[in-house]
C-alpha cells in the first residue's frame, strides 16, 4: 500500500495547468515576501551614513507592518468588486491580467535595488498597494474557476491538492528566497520571482477552461453584497471564517520574522528563509495526509483543537531563545493552521452554489487578508509598543482565548461531525 496520494486528479489537464499557475505564483509571492521584509527592515535599520533611515528596532518593525497595511487597504476596498467580476466576467482572463500586473510589480521591485532608501521605500509601498489590488481580484476568480475543472465528486481531492501545492510553495519559496538573498542578494530573488510569474501566465493562458456562463438578472451594486448576506445567514461558515480572522490577525508572527532573525535569534538571511518556511513544513505534512485521507468525522472538534495548539505553539516561539526551538514551534503552528484552513475551504466550496462562489470567496478573502496583511500591521503596532517578543506572546494568548470563546458563540460548528452534517445545518 503506497503512502503517496493518488495523482489521478491531474488527468484533468486544465486543472493541472491551473495548479501549476497557482504553485508558481505562490512560490514567487513567498520569495518576494522574504525579500521585501528583509529589504524594508534593512533600509529602516541601516545607519543614515550607509544610506538607511537609522531607525531603532521598534520603529523599523513598524515599517514592516505598514507594508501589510498597504496591501490590505486595496483588498478591503475592491474585494467585493472582485467577487462580482469573478461571477460576471471570464475568470481565466481575470487571472491572466492580474498576473501580468503582478509581473510589472516584480519588475518595479527589481528597480528598487539601485535606488536610495527613501525612493526605494516609496516604490516598495506602491508595489504593495498594487499587489493588494491584484489580490482583490485573483482569489475569487481562482476559487470560482477550479471547481469547474474537475468533477464535483473529486472536488475534496482538488481542495487538498491545492493546499498541498500551496504549502509546498510556502516551503520552497521562503527557503529559496533566503538562500538566494545570502548567495546573490535581492537581484537574484526578484529575477527568480519574475521567471515564475511569467511561467504562471503562460500556464493559465493556454489552459482550455469551460466557457463562462453569463448571470441572469445581475443587479450591479446589490449583487456585490449578496456574498455578505449569504455568509451572514450561514452561521457555520461565518463561525469558521471569523475564527480564522481573529486567530491569525492577533497570532500571526510572519511579519516579525525578520526582526526575530536579526535582533532576537541573531541569525542571517538564510536562516530567515528557513524560519519563514517552517510553518509551511508543518502545513505541507498535514496537507499531504489530508490529500491521502480527507477529514470525515469530528471536523468541528479538529478545527477548534487545532486553533488551541496554534496558540500554544505561538507562545513557545515568542519565548524561545533558540533557533532550533523556534523552528519546531513554527512547524507546529503551520500544521495546526492547515487543519483550520482545510475545514474553512471545504465549507465554502461544498456549501456555496456555483453561481455565488466568486462573491462568497471575495468576502472570505477580505477576512483572510484582514488576518494576514492587516495582521502584519497589527504585529508592527504591537511590536512598536510591546516589543517583538511581547507582541508574539499577546498573539498566542489571544488565539487560545478566541478558540475557547468561539466554542460557545458557534456551538454547531464546534459539535459538527462531518461536512455533510455541516452542509445540512447551513441550508
Amino acid at each position: 500500500m503506497t503512502l503517496a496520494p493518488s495523482l489521478s486528479i491531474f488527468r484533468h489537464r486544465a486543472y493541472l495547468q491551473f495548479w501549476l499557475m497557482r504553485v508558481a505564483v505562490a512560490a514567487a509571492r513567498q520569495m518576494e515576501a522574504v525579500a521585501i521584509g528583509w529589504q524594508v527592515y534593512a533600509l529602516a535599520r541601516d545607519p543614515i551614513e550607509s544610506g538607511g533611515l537609522g531607525l531603532e528596532i521598534p520603529q523599523a518593525a513598524f515599517m514592516i507592518g505598514l507594508v501589510g497595511l498597504a496591501q490590505f487597504i486595496p483588498v478591503l476596498l475592491f474585494s467585493l468588486i472582485g467577487g462580482q467580476a469573478a461571477d460576471r466576467l471570464n475568470r481565466k482572463m481575470i487571472l491572466v491580467v492580474s498576473n501580468v500586473l503582478r509581473l510589472a510589480g516584480t519588475a518595479a521591485l527589481l528597480a528598487t535595488i539601485f535606488l536610495p532608501a527613501r525612493e526605494a521605500l516609496r516604490i516598495i509601498f506602491s508595489v504593495a498597494v498594487l499587489l493588494g489590488f491584484v489580490n482583490a481580484f485573483t482569489p475569487a476568480a481562482a476559487n470560482a474557476l477550479y471547481p469547474q475543472l474537475v468533477p464535483r465528486s473529486e472536488l475534496p481531492t482538488a481542495i487538498a491538492f491545492n493546499s498541498l501545492g500551496f504549502q509546498t510553495a510556502k516551503i520552497a519559496g521562503p527557503a529559496l528566497g533566503g538562500l538566494f538573498l545570502a548567495a546573490g542578494g535581492l537581484t537574484f530573488v526578484y529575477c527568480a520571482a519574475f521567471v515564475l510569474i511569467a511561467f504562471a501566465i503562460i500556464s493559465i493562458a493556454t489552459a482550455k477552461t469551460p466557457a463562462h456562463e453569463k448571470l441572469n438578472n445581475a443587479k450591479g451594486l446589490d449583487m456585490m453584497f449578496e456574498g455578505i448576506r449569504y455568509i451572514g445567514r450561514n452561521k457555520i461558515v461565518l463561525g469558521a471564517i471569523s475564527l480564522d480572522l481573529f486567530v491569525v490577525f492577533f497570532g500571526g508572527v510572519v511579519a516579525l520574522l525578520p526582526v526575530f532573525a536579526r535582533d532576537v535569534l541573531h541569525v542571517g538571511e538564510a536562516e530567515l528563509g528557513f524560519l519563514v518556511a517552517s510553518p509551511a513544513i508543518g502545513a505541507l505534512t498535514v496537507a499531504f495526509l489530508l490529500a491521502r485521507r480527507p477529514l470525515a468525522r469530528r471536523v468541528g472538534a479538529w478545527m477548534f483543537w487545532a486553533v488551541g495548539i496554534y496558540g500554544v505553539a505561538t507562545l513557545v516561539f515568542g519565548l524561545s531563545p533558540y533557533f532550533w526551538l523556534s523552528i519546531v514551534a513554527l512547524i507546529i503552528t503551520g500544521a495546526a493552521d492547515e487543519i483550520s484552513v482545510y475545514v474553512r475551504a471545504s465549507l465554502i466550496q461544498l456549501a456555496t452554489p456555483d453561481e455565488m462562489k466568486g462573491r462568497v470567496t471575495s468576502v472570505s478573502f477580505i477576512f483572510i487578508s484582514a488576518s494576514n496583511e492587516l495582521g502584519e500591521f497589527e504585529s508592527g503596532v504591537a511590536a512598536r509598543f510591546l516589543g517583538p517578543i511581547g507582541a508574539v506572546i499577546l498573539g498566542g494568548s489571544v488565539a487560545i482565548g478566541v478558540a475557547l470563546l468561539w466554542t460557545r458563540l458557534f456551538p454547531d460548528l464546534a459539535k459538527a461531525d462531518s461536512f455533510d452534517a455541516i452542509k445540512e445545518q447551513s441550508v
